[in-house]
């Protein structure tokens, strides 16, 4: 049986104080500043993590990203159109990414019936061995593209993913796009709105 995710609704800026006062109870506060890298307005969802939901006709296409994963496994990102895809950067030696990353493996779990993703990119780590013991202490499941230099990282618009600032996560919908910009460390609560509004749009 598919479990539902959980929805939050999105209303612009300068909503009834009881509806924004619900958002701000879940985690989730509106308004419709500037969400795209082109200047156009785009809905924005704020999080205590930054997150920033844009509107689908003011997304860039994700770059491409193919390679083998930390077990030597082929992977790309391409590979998985059709899904909603939470890219997480994620490094061994950064101790945000400790703290999150339990979460992110238990929603990756409970939303996969929903046609969730998950897929890490693992930077600077210039030994795939830290890496490896990384995925192991925390059971993850899902695949993690090394990247030692960083060099996949660039591929991204700066003003979506700063290559100096990890923990990152961004959500691609099911076209390509990136959907959604996280800075830091992210948690199940306040990723799980930004999934669910993802998920909900037609693909």
């Amino acid at each position: 049986m598919r479990r539902p995710l959980r929805t939050y609704a999105l209303v612009p800026a300068g909503a009834g104080l009881a509806v924004a006062a619900a958002l701000v109870l879940a985690g989730l506060a509106t308004d419709g500043g500037p969400g795209a890298p082109d200047g156009r307005a785009g809905t924005v969802v704020g999080t205590a993590a930054g997150a920033r939901v844009m509107e689908p006709g003011s997304r860039p296409d994700a770059p491409v990203l193919a390679g083998d994963d930390l077990d030597g496994r082929a992977v790309s990102l391409a590979g998985l159109r059709g899904h909603v895809v939470v890219l997480n950067v994620w490094g061994s030696w950064c101790g945000p990414c400790r703290t999150e990353a339990d979460g992110l493996e238990r929603l990756s779990r409970r939303t996969r019936d929903d046609g969730v993703r998950f897929l890490g990119i693992n930077t600077r780590d210039r030994d795939p061995a830290a890496a490896r013991s990384f995925v192991r202490a925390h059971g993850l499941s899902f695949p993690s593209l090394p990247d030692p230099t960083g060099e996949l990282l660039l591929r991204f618009p700066p003003a979506l993913l700063n290559p100096q600032a990890v923990p990152a996560t961004l959500v691609i919908d099911r076209r390509g796009r990136i959907a959604a910009s996280i800075g830091g460390a992210v948690t199940e609560e306040q990723l799980r709105p930004v999934l669910a509004h993802v998920a909900e749009e037609e693909s």
